[in-house]
């Protein structure tokens, strides 16, 4: 027998949370589109259009980081309301751990052409691996969020896994360039 829902609840369609999610989306997308535009609007310049593909660059990264971070109340809803399924949880685990080696597999992708002083394909590689490697704030954020909300214990432990192998690469590629530039 259902127990009768607590008094000013209310309960949510599985349509009408595909929408509250769908439009958390929506309305990340629109903050981001504004954070970028009010950021080139406040770069506007010379500089700008002499350097416009590493402004380019950069306006992508921003747009990824701002949206990342805007997304993460529509994931959280997404990730809360998808709790009572196993099998969305286990496979969200395998997939983490899948992930988070391939940002292990591009540190020492990024550094090879560095150490070994390979040019050709390694360094071909390592351009590649770079692409990877900025990518990974995003997956630390979306795998923690990930294990704060899992149903299970092997699931916390598998998302915090994968968010500590991320954070791993990322930080020591970024402590690299941190010190080259110095």
């Amino acid at each position: 027998m259902k127990a009768a829902p607590e008094a000013g609840t209310i309960r949510l369609t599985p349509f009408a949370k595909v929408g509250l999610v769908a439009g958390g989306y929506l309305a990340a997308l629109a903050t981001t589109w504004v954070a970028v535009k009010s950021y080139i609007a406040a770069t506007s310049g010379p500089d700008r259009e002499l350097y416009a593909a590493m402004y380019d660059f950069g306006d992508s990264l921003l747009f990824l980081a701002v949206l990342g971070v805007a997304a993460t109340v529509p994931t959280g809803a997404a990730l809360y309301w998808l709790r009572p399924s196993p099998g969305f949880w286990a496979r969200l685990s395998i997939a983490a751990l899948t992930i988070a080696c391939t940002s292990l597999a591009a540190m020492p992708a990024y550094f090879a052409p560095m150490a070994f002083g390979a040019s050709g394909p390694l360094r071909t590689l390592s351009s590649i691996a770079v692409l990877r490697i900025l990518v990974a704030p995003l997956f630390v954020l979306f795998f923690l969020l990930s294990s704060l909300l899992a149903p299970n214990r092997k699931a916390r432990i598998s998302l915090l896994a994968a968010t500590a192998m991320e954070a791993v690469a990322f930080a020591c590629v970024a402590s690299w360039w941190f010190h080259s530039s110095r």
